[in-house]
């Protein structure tokens, strides 16, 4: 394996593909496939992204599952074990990502321990500057970094004396260990910690903003995911009522738990797939409590008046959508993916990619093998000057579509880059075979 400061070949004609984690190494199998020279650049010493086992400053804690299934939750063509869970543990997916990149030789396209700092356009290319101070010249560039990297931690009145960090730091429940834990968020992140800290902590409140809406991980004995993706696919005006009343049935009204009720219709939040915070609600294991409003030295006041001792306060409030080689005038991300065609496509810089840069409500990997294989299309399509492509462009220059599959989704950063997987995916694919013909 090359080192940073071994030299290196022209790779003016090459791509770069900034990141080893999932989307990299999808981008990394469909560049081969398609015979595009390339090079993927990671920082890190293993692929994986924040999966990769080890990593002091992956986000990912030890007990982490997907949300999304199995069977649903695979690259394309490279399907999960059979012997994995339904939801597989933190260590199986690293071992699947692994695995997928032994299975297509991608190992060998990639330059670990090589840290970007910056990504620029010149002339007809592009320069990006390595940590070590080199700047090699790139035909394109892939950005594959993930949106899980810059930690948002809310800002409240008042100085907290005990211990603080982000969600992002945390690792293991025996950081509760007969402490009195505060969990701010309402997220998927929120709700596993906020359970972990069960038997552990002394005490546990979760503070939430606003409500959701609270997906059983099985239905009917079958995966969530894997239930509503094995009949006909149903518009949101059809599907939202339907689930509206199956969750009213198997979950009942959510303020009998001593939760907020959702100011949302369900999917136009992001899914919170963890019956097993209701299950500790139940058994007072965890308090719930409102938005905090007033940090004390050794408490919290929270939005009812009430007020709790707290020992450690951990922050599950999500991530800034931001890349971080690029300054904000290069890539204007402020309002979601506005520079970006399809989340992917930059509009007005040729030759930039971004794979991975969404949310859906649903499985990522599938996403990104598709993410991939367009961008490998298109770049071969121009190559050979397609027509296909060339009308592909118009349409990266014309107005965006429409990929929400008419659900309204809540106004807030994270959802400035939400797609809704059925539409999404399905323009994916149309758009591949339209550059394949």
């Amino acid at each position: 394996m090359p080192t940073p400061d071994q030299p290196r070949a022209n790779t003016t004609e090459s791509y770069c593909v900034i990141g080893a984690g999932p989307s990299g190494l999808a981008t990394a199998r469909a560049f081969a496939a398609h015979r595009i020279p390339f090079q993927v650049l990671e920082r890190h010493h293993d692929v994986g992204g924040i999966w990769s086992t080890g990593r002091a400053d992956s986000p990912v804690y030890d007990s982490a599952h997907f949300i999304s299934s199995r069977t649903q939750s695979a690259f394309d063509d490279f399907a999960m074990p059979d012997d994995y869970p339904d939801y597989p543990r933190a260590q199986q997916i690293a071992d699947y990502i692994g695995s997928f990149a032994d299975r297509f030789d991608l190992r060998r396209h990639v330059q670990f321990g090589t840290t970007v700092d910056r990504v620029s356009r010149v002339d007809d290319g592009w320069a990006v500057r390595l940590a070590g101070g080199e700047t090699r010249r790139y035909r394109g560039v892939v950005i594959a970094t993930g949106h899980n990297a810059d930690p948002v931690v809310p800002c409240y009145t008042g100085c907290f004396e005990g211990e603080s960090f982000h969600s992002s730091r945390y690792r293991s429940p025996s950081v509760f260990d007969g402490k009195r834990v505060l969990i701010v968020g309402g997220g998927n992140s929120a709700c596993d910690i906020a359970c972990d800290a069960v038997g552990h902590a002394s005490r546990t409140y979760l503070s939430m903003r606003r409500g959701y809406h609270y997906l059983p991980k099985h239905v009917f004995g079958q995966p969530t995911d894997a239930f509503f993706r094995s009949g006909p696919h149903l518009p949101a005006w059809l599907a939202q009522p339907l689930l509206t009343v199956l969750l009213r049935l198997l979950v009942g009204d959510l303020r009998r738990y001593g939760l907020p009720k959702p100011d949302h219709k369900v999917l136009e939040t992001h899914p919170i797939m963890n019956t097993q915070l209701l299950h500790h609600l139940t058994h007072g294991d965890i308090t719930p409590k409102p938005d905090v409003v007033e940090l004390r030295a050794h408490s919290v006041v929270f939005a009812d008046g009430s007020e709790a001792d707290v020992d450690l306060i951990i922050y599950a409030t999500g991530y800034r959508t931001t890349i971080p080689v690029f300054d904000q005038a290069t890539v204007p991300l402020t309002e979601g993916v506005s520079g970006l065609y399809l989340n992917i496509i930059a509009r007005d810089l040729p030759e930039l990619y971004v794979v991975g840069l969404f949310e859906t409500d649903g499985a990522a990997y599938p996403v990104v093998s598709k993410q991939a294989e367009l961008v490998a299309r298109l770049i071969a399509g121009r190559a050979k000057g397609s027509a296909a492509a060339a009308k592909f462009d118009v349409a990266v220059r014309g107005p965006a579509p429409d990929m929400t599959g008419g659900v309204k989704y809540k106004d807030s950063p994270r959802h400035r880059i939400y797609v809704q997987f059925d539409e999404y995916v399905h323009r994916l694919d149309k758009e591949i075979a339209r550059l394949a013909s």
